[in-house]
């Protein structure tokens, strides 16, 4: 939903209109339904998850959002546990996606979920791997202006049996305003500490379907070097890394470790050291596509 969309909405709402809706959503084969007793919460959720949305089938998770009449404040409720209250706009999104992370991290414990923004070029999967704050999210935001596909900018959730990377494709979440190499799009969301951009204001293509890992970056910015520097990483130190920012380790064999190794066996992995945005993505898109060209 764009922005204008939203504040059509937010005056619905300040109107007094009354408004129902249900959102439904399908992620990695599970389905989510979302009842919405508010249109603002409707249209936030609608405007991060457009990619996602599906036909209302039997849901494995039940969700209710709304705001509270007295307060204005978000509420969220999974089905059988106690409600969140008292949210901004902002914390109502990231504790419904944390919510909705977690719950689905049990339902399909068979993915090896990792902390990641991805990527993909030439149908192949790129991982940037990082902590929070480290310019994931800023670094995807760039690079899809250079010819790559939208899966993630937070989570890579990967089957072990193909070695592919499912696509997680909800707004893409920036903490500040980008370089002005790469301005944010008029259909801009912007919440009390966030910001997020729509997959349809995406320059370039939203995958929807898996897509086969090729290289995985380990991602760290550094504002002081002069440009960008990209080094091969060993597969043990790979290894340690990835399991480092696993999300659901424990769900695997050797507490996760058999996983890291295996995906880092078979992926090429660098060491990232970004710098000026611009040439951090010629960089990367240099060595991608040299890894393309020359491998099966």
């Amino acid at each position: 939903m764009s922005g204008k969309a939203l504040a059509d909405e937010k005056r619905s709402a300040s109107e007094g209109a009354p408004w129902r809706g249900t959102l439904a959503l399908t992620l990695f084969d599970r389905h989510v339904q979302v009842q919405c007793d508010d249109a603002i919460a409707y249209a936030l959720l609608a405007a991060n998850y457009s990619a996602l949305q599906d036909q209302l089938l039997t849901p494995h998770l039940r969700y209710i959002v709304g705001r509270n009449g007295a307060t204005q404040s978000f509420f969220l409720v999974r089905e059988g546990t106690e409600p969140l209250t008292g949210l901004d706009d902002a914390a109502f999104l990231f504790h419904f996606e944390k919510d909705l992370t977690v719950e689905l991290e049990k339902l399909r414990s068979d993915l090896y979920f990792v902390h990641a923004a991805v990527v993909a070029c030439a149908g192949r999967a790129v991982l940037f791997v990082a902590p929070s704050g480290s310019g994931k999210s800023t670094t995807t935001w760039a690079v899809v202006h250079h010819g790559f596909d939208y899966l993630s900018d937070e989570l890579a959730p990967i089957d072990m049996a193909t070695l592919t990377v499912q696509p997680y494709p909800h707004a893409l979440c920036l903490k500040e305003v980008p370089p002005a190499a790469y301005p944010l799009p008029a259909g801009t969301l912007y919440t009390s500490s966030t910001l997020y951009i729509p997959t349809a204001a995406l320059p370039g293509e939203v995958a929807k379907t898996p897509r086969p890992l090729a290289a995985i970056f380990f991602l760290r910015y550094c504002p002081e070097a002069a440009h960008p520097i990209i080094r091969p990483v060993g597969k043990a130190e790979a290894a340690a890394r990835l399991l480092a920012n696993a999300l659901n380790p424990l769900a695997h064999p050797a507490a996760g470790l058999d996983g890291a190794i295996a995906i880092t066996q078979r992926s090429a992995c660098f060491e990232l050291c970004a710098a000026a945005l611009p040439a951090t993505c010629v960089r990367i898109k240099e060595t991608v596509a040299s890894l393309i060209s020359s491998g099966p």
